[in-house]
């Protein structure tokens, strides 16, 4: 008996040793900030090698002294780093723009452009916590970053003061961007966040890193993802089910505009249809692009992607 029982045992003690190191390697993998995120050089020359045609416009907002940084204390004591301007003829409405996974607003300046030029609303963009030139140490999902935007829907409502005008704010995220903004519209709000727009989003950080762990190293879900949820919740305070936006989106009773490329393999695009079923109260529309890659459907469609965006934004 004792002659199958250790090698038993040392069996187990390896698988567990293993797999508690491969969840450390996943998580650090996984959530590890960009090394290079504050070299903001790069991401302009990243920015303009996807669209050449944006550098005229971040010049001309540059050198009239419109494309500004302001900088707010989270709750959490750190400092994090957003991109702002003014629009003259916004009346009160302003679009918060959140970023996309190991991004920073600045490679999102598109959005910005579209909002600011072609709808006329005030903008702030924030760089997501571990993300640009935001403090932190690990990338969070979507899901604590929802109370930081919450947090600068605060700061655009009183940034933007318009005498005549009520606050009027949307919430329009790409990718991580569009997980947060989903996460954050299942809380309770003030009144002035009256829309959503998410563009390829994911379900979950669960299901989201299961498709990746298949993908990139042909793993299943079980064991390394349940453990390294774990840890990730020792670590950081959350786990991978709990960071679920489509939850969140049962939740919400505000309009939303659900995007998707029916080519993203990236973020699944079935992942689409389970969000926008799972949106049961309130206003909701669905834009499928043909063709479109991940992140890809305005610069495939940037004409049609301005008008549905503005369509949408007329709906109450």
């Amino acid at each position: 008996m004792k002659k199958i029982i250790i090698p038993l045992l040392a069996f187990v003690v390896l698988v567990a040793v293993v797999t508690v190191g491969a969840s450390f390697y996943m998580l650090n993998f996984s959530l590890s900030p960009d090394p290079n995120r504050t070299d903001l050089d790069s991401a302009y020359t990243c920015l303009y090698q996807r669209m050449p045609d944006m550098k005229p416009w971040v010049d001309s907002m540059q050198s009239h002294g419109l494309l500004r940084d302001t900088f707010l204390n989270m709750p959490s004591g750190e400092r994090h780093h957003a991109l702002y301007f003014r629009s003259d003829s916004a009346h009160g409405r302003t679009a918060v723009l959140v970023h996309g996974y190991k991004d920073c607003a600045v490679k999102f300046l598109y959005l910005g452009r579209m909002y600011h030029r072609d709808l006329g609303y005030n903008v702030v963009m924030p760089d997501l916590h571990a993300h640009g030139l935001s403090e932190g140490d690990a990338i969070g999902m979507g899901w604590n970053d929802r109370l930081d935007v919450k947090r600068w829907t605060e700061m655009a409502a009183q940034t933007f003061v318009d005498s005549t005008h009520a606050p009027n704010i949307v919430v329009h995220g790409v990718s991580m961007g569009a997980a947060t903004t989903m996460c954050l519209s299942g809380e309770e709000l003030p009144a002035y966040v009256t829309h959503f727009v998410e563009d390829c989003g994911y379900t979950s950080a669960w299901d989201e890193f299961a498709v990746q762990l298949k993908e990139q190293f042909s793993l299943p879900a079980f064991p390394l993802m349940y453990s390294t949820s774990l840890l990730c919740r020792v670590v950081n305070g959350w786990s991978f089910g709990e960071a679920s936006p489509m939850k969140q989106v049962s939740r919400c009773r505000r309009p939303m505009l659900f995007i998707h490329g029916d080519a993203d393999t990236f973020v699944p695009f079935y992942m689409m249809k389970q969000l926008y079923d799972a949106k049961t109260h309130g206003y909701k529309e669905q834009w499928v692009t043909r063709g479109a890659q991940h992140a890809c459907s305005y610069s495939d469609y940037p004409k049609e992607y301005t008008e549905r965006v503005r369509q949408f934004l007329a709906k109450e």
